[in-house]
């Protein structure tokens, strides 16, 4: 019915285009037909395929030229609607017409001086009906402040529909009304303001991510044992007897992998990655995987983690803990001296964790700490033969072209009542390489497994950068001295690669490799095997992590089905389930990756806001037309605006990313360094100003950040 009305619309000889006429030119002439057709058009009306006009007339979108897409504001009002992969257009603070930030939208087409812009004509969806922000006493009526600097517009709520909030709290509010003015309900009280954790507690209701599990799931878990069942240790390979170790953070509690490794008389290795058999107990049509499916991965904050499953199982029976029976899927590779893997298994299997080993205690053991060796006296050879592998296959994947983009992540402490008390960088030692090798062996050794079987299967891809996002790229690169040869279209991750290993040592490298990451397509799930452009692979999945990703988990399953049960009487099922968990799992990733970014950048704020007026070393990281950022050591962030400079006119040279002073020639490029004072430092809108500080200038005492690792 849908493709006939569009047609008929786009019929330009058509001339009575009202209700009665179209449904008569289509012979919806029963009562049924007739209603169902009206319903469509409303339908069609409000998703913005037909328009009605003031005589209530039909038309195809395209007899006026109209286009949709989605509103992205800027907190100074103005807009973009992005209307295909490379088109956007601007949209004037003027011509909104009642629109708020990510509404879906059908706009007109403009021409002003000369340049294309854009004017809402119909909000077709709204895109955030719910909003986290501040109550505030209204002369009658409550208001809140939303805490998104793109929504500036302010929302009252009745008595009635406030449910006890105060003036301090911090809510969720739900839009009910546009006009004339805003109007909503207020659905959840988060907190006060000033209580401890309330500000990162805003964040994740913001996107609309529930800490808590359902009563259901728990209700559901009660029946899970918190030791295993000795009538299933006859279905597996037992290997308890094995010298199997687990690595992780001091803090770590959910323990999913381990690590086996011995010497083969052939000279070979033979590494067990073992990984907890979760998808043993988050059986499929259960609460529990239902949960897991939205959930789609766990999500690690400063002073929290939201887990995708219940503590029950992230940090009980799934948790492969020091000297207690546990369930696992193991992939046991025999590696050669070469790095490549000449054989393998995947075993359904029992172990039993030696040591529970920290990556502090890894890098001194290897460091020769005599203290520890001696306490871990049993494991030091295993250690040192892990170390040994690592490094072989480093060089293989370093010989195939992997990129190593080695950016410095920052690490936001705080105290008991959760303020950021510092910034430093996060600690990545001999240990934590070891680790990472090993999952990507184990996870490439899987992949490539089942894409041989040719059935359906979940995959992990990097697909090959986009040609403009890398001219992009070349066009900071190069002002650096850095350039890539050959062409873009089709570009061989060696030679990025060489270009970070060449930046290494250098003023310029953090730039150089956060640029570059920044040009890469994100990667993501797929039920394609599409290949790794990043690692340099044409196989691989995630397969190591089944506490914390839903994907990992659905891949033990898989395993589980086609391995251990010999069961291919699914594969048409699987293969339209897949696609679908796929999406939804990208999605929830990119979803965490924002809230974590998003606390973290609060938090350094917060943290900056007790050092305004003092003064650091920076380097320059960016450069726009209103200024340029200055990093700090410990990754923090801030603006110079261009105001600030009050010294000369800078004009901006887009070409070669540089500000240059129009009276005294003085440039300022990316990697400069530069002596910065912090100015402001705003906790909500999460931004951080410096200005330069002249040589002598220093009002305070000049502060260094510990950059310990």
């Amino acid at each position: 019915m849908k493709e006939d009305v569009l047609e008929l619309l786009q019929n330009k000889d058509l001339k009575d285009r009202k209700i009665d006429a179209l449904a008569s030119a289509l012979h919806y002439d029963s009562t049924e037909e007739y209603i169902a057709f009206v319903k469509l058009m409303n339908r069609l009306e409000e998703d913005g395929e037909v328009i009605r006009d003031n005589q209530n007339n039909y038309h195809s979108i395209d007899d006026f030229h109209y286009l949709k897409g989605v509103l992205s504001l800027n907190k100074k009002g103005f807009g973009f609607v992005k209307v295909d992969e490379e088109t956007e257009y601007y949209i004037n603070s003027k011509n909104l017409n009642g629109a708020f930030d990510q509404d879906e939208v059908m706009i007109e087409t403009t021409v002003y001086r000369g340049k294309p812009e854009g004017r809402v004509v119909k909000i077709i969806k709204r895109g955030m009906t719910r909003l986290v922000g501040l109550v505030r006493k209204g002369r009658r009526e409550l208001i809140i402040m939303p805490d998104d600097p793109k929504f500036t517009d302010w929302i009252y709520v009745d008595e009635a529909h406030a449910h006890g909030a105060m003036p301090g709290h911090k809510v969720v509010v739900e839009i009910k009304k546009y006009k004339p003015y805003l109007k909503g309900d207020i659905v959840k009280i988060i907190g006060h303001k000033n209580d401890p954790g309330v500000d990162i507690l805003s964040v994740v209701n913001k996107y609309d991510v529930d800490i808590d599990f359902p009563q259901a799931v728990y209700d559901e878990i009660e029946s899970i044992p918190q030791s295993i069942d000795p009538s299933d240790i006859p279905n597996r390979l037992d290997i308890r007897d094995w010298q199997i170790v687990t690595i992780d953070g001091d803090d770590a509690k959910d323990l999913d992998d381990a690590i086996s490794l011995k010497k083969l008389d052939n000279g070979n290795y033979q590494l067990g990655v073992h990984i907890a058999d979760v998808s043993f107990y988050a059986e499929e049509g259960t609460e529990l995987n239902k949960e897991a499916i939205r959930r789609g991965t766990s999500i690690y904050l400063v002073d929290r983690v939201i887990p995708m499953l219940p503590h029950k199982l992230s940090n009980g029976i799934c948790s492969l803990n020091e000297g207690v029976d546990r369930y696992a899927i193991s992939c046991i590779m025999e590696i050669n001296d070469k790095g490549q893997v000449v054989d393998h298994n995947i075993y359904p299997t029992v172990i039993r964790s030696s040591h529970r080993m920290t990556y502090n205690n890894v890098n001194a053991i290897l460091a020769g700490h005599k203290g520890l060796k001696k306490k871990y006296s049993d494991a030091v050879e295993l250690f040192f033969n892990m170390k040994e592998l690592a490094a072989i296959l480093r060089k293989k994947r370093d010989r195939r072209g992997a990129i190593d983009f080695d950016v410095d992540e920052a690490k936001v402490l705080v105290d008991d009542k959760g303020r950021a008390v510092d910034v430093v960088l996060r600690n990545r030692g001999e240990s934590d390489h070891i680790i990472e090798e090993f999952m990507l062996c184990a996870n490439e050794t899987v992949a490539e497994h089942f894409k041989w079987m040719d059935v359906p299967f979940i995959y992990r891809i990097h697909e090959y950068p986009k040609k403009e996002k890398l001219q992009q790229f070349v066009s900071i690169a190069k002002p650096l001295g850095y350039t890539i040869h050959g062409s873009l279209e089709k570009i061989n991750p060696h030679e990025l690669a060489r270009m970070i290993e060449e930046s290494k040592g250098t003023p310029e490298h953090d730039i150089i490799s956060t640029l570059l990451l920044r040009s890469m397509q994100k990667a993501r799930y797929d039920a394609q095997c599409l290949g790794h452009f990043g690692l340099a692979d044409e196989f691989y999945t995630h397969f190591t992590s089944p506490i914390r990703r839903y994907p990992d988990l659905l891949v033990h399953r898989l395993i589980r089905t086609y391995l251990f049960k010999n069961d291919y009487s699914r594969m048409n099922e699987f293969e339209e389930m897949i696609p679908v968990l796929a999406e939804q799992s990208s999605n929830r990733e990119r979803i965490a990756i924002d809230i974590e970014r998003e606390v973290e950048d609060m938090k350094k704020a917060e943290f900056m806001s007790h050092h305004v007026g003092e003064v650091f070393d920076g380097y320059i990281s960016s450069i726009t037309s209103f200024g340029f950022f200055v990093s700090l050591p410990n990754t923090i962030e801030g603006l110079v605006h261009m105001t600030s400079l009050t010294d000369d006119y800078y004009a901006y040279d887009e070409k070669n990313l540089i500000l240059i002073g129009e009276h005294t020639g003085r440039m300022f490029k990316m990697s400069d360094p530069v002596k910065v004072r912090v100015t402001e430092a705003n906790k909500l809108e999460k931004t951080i100003d410096f200005e330069l500080v002249k040589a002598g200038s220093h009002r305070k005492k000049k502060r260094k950040f510990r950059t310990r690792r």
